[in-house]
């Protein structure tokens, strides 16, 4: 079990460099087996083939090579006190960590647990989510053949709420990291919170975009389409909400009007797909669903608004909807399709006010030619990360994470590794002259 696998030191004595060769051959391993790994990604969540082959499979392997580095690094330090004493601290791991990862990237959000928790030297019981097994079922595997040992990686699949409650409240985990919707989330973290049991949650998003009229018009439209349909929109840090200045609002609409049914959409497998399926009917069900209400709401569908009939599978057009007040549903809410609402400003600190007054954090982004713009206005905007002239660039470096009702702690970079560690602090009484 994984208690036993922490408790007897069979991966967390070994030392930070032997977990790093290993962590390391598992990267290698999973870009050895990318075409494997991809398939399963794309059978799973409607993910299109090429994306996840060239983005989840090797951001994924990308998560093992970064931690690997850090595993080798789990340095305290000596504090300096006018005790009489020699005072310096240890980083150890947490014991087993229950990782609890969504169905909209089985990879890359496994991944951004596991790398950081194994290279600390925690165990970890995986439970992915049940729509979504395969490519952790292969990981598994994967994990094996690198050497890491019996107990180490524990994978659980099954229903969500059962098995997910009985994780977390299990008295042999010790740490939980999530990844989820804010309903879910809140659930885990009350649970967590009285087993004071530490835990990291990422959690729904719902971004704004903020395209001043001083910004190149080509790279931040593409940037904008980018942020609302890639993974066909089932992505946390997805942009769905687009602020344009008044003076390019229209001009802004006319041009997404027109592009976005140049967007590529068709069937997972086919190497040209940049929009494929939803998830599942409910999935489908609920981003119709939001945008009917919004048509209730005066909203203006300036392309798509429809479902698309393709071999029975649960595609929808990328959407566009303008001419929405702020409180409307799919404004203030996360649809996690292809849905893009666009609404104008006329001042920066407007643009900041709506931007923020969602109850999530996240991301967003802001276009702009002027580079002091973008550094006053990324200060204010209450999100985990802003993107400036693109969107959705990432890097196992780079930690991301939210504010609000987005969660709280950072996925990625050191300060993810350091949220799998615990301090200890050792004072050693020095005798006197």
């Amino acid at each position: 079990t994984a208690r036993e696998a922490f408790d007897d030191g069979r991966w967390s004595g070994l030392g930070g460099r032997e977990r790093s060769r290993i962590l390391l051959r598992v990267a290698a391993l999973i870009r050895e087996r990318n075409e494997e790994f991809a398939r399963r990604e794309s059978l799973d969540v409607g993910k299109p083939i090429g994306f996840a082959r060239t983005i989840d499979v090797p951001g994924a392997a990308e998560q093992f090579e970064y931690f690997a580095t850090l595993a080798q690094h789990m340095d305290g330090a000596v504090r300096e006190t006018p005790l009489p004493a020699f005072a310096y601290t240890r980083r150890e791991p947490h014991g087993v960590v229950a990782a609890i990862s969504p169905f909209n990237f089985p990879m890359i959000l496994t991944s951004s647990k596991l790398a950081p928790a194994l290279a600390a030297g925690n165990t970890v019981v995986h439970k992915p989510a049940p729509q979504t097994p395969l490519s952790a079922q292969l990981l598994a595997e994967v994990l094996a053949d690198a050497g890491v040992p019996d107990g180490v990686y524990n994978l659980l699949t099954g229903p969500g709420a059962e098995l997910g409650d009985a994780l977390v409240r299990h008295p042999d985990v010790d740490a939980i990291a999530f990844t989820g919707s804010t309903a879910v989330g809140r659930v885990v973290a009350r649970t967590a919170g009285e087993l004071l049991k530490p835990i990291a949650a990422e959690l729904g998003g719902n971004a704004a975009d903020l395209l001043f009229a001083d910004a190149d018009l080509d790279q931040a439209i593409h940037a904008v389409i980018n942020s609302f349909v890639f993974n066909t929109g089932q992505f946390c840090m997805a942009g769905p909400r687009l602020l344009v200045e008044r003076p390019v609002y229209d001009t802004v609409i006319g041009i997404l009007a027109d592009a976005v049914g140049q967007v590529p959409l068709g069937r997972p497998s086919d190497e040209s797909t940049v929009i494929g399926p939803l998830v599942s009917a409910d999935q489908l069900e609920r981003v119709d669903g939001f945008v009917r209400d919004a048509a209730s709401r005066g909203g203006r569908i300036a392309a798509g608004g429809r479902r698309i009939d393709l071999d029975g599978g649960y595609y929808y057009a990328p959407t566009v909807i303008a001419d929405l007040p702020n409180d409307a549903i799919a404004v203030q809410e996360e649809v996690f399709g292809p849905v893009l609402t666009v609404q104008p400003f006329d001042t920066e600190e407007e643009a900041i006010s709506l931007a923020n007054s969602t109850a999530y954090g996240l991301a967003a982004g802001v276009q702009t030619g002027d580079i002091s713009r973008a550094h006053r206005v990324a200060a204010r905007i209450q999100a985990g990360i802003v993107w400036v002239n693109t969107w959705g660039l990432l890097d196992p470096a780079v930690p991301f994470g939210g504010v609000k009702a987005s969660g709280w702690g950072r996925e990625s970079g050191p300060e993810a590794f350091a949220s799998f560690t615990r301090t200890k602090s050792v004072v050693i009484a020095v005798d006197g002259d």
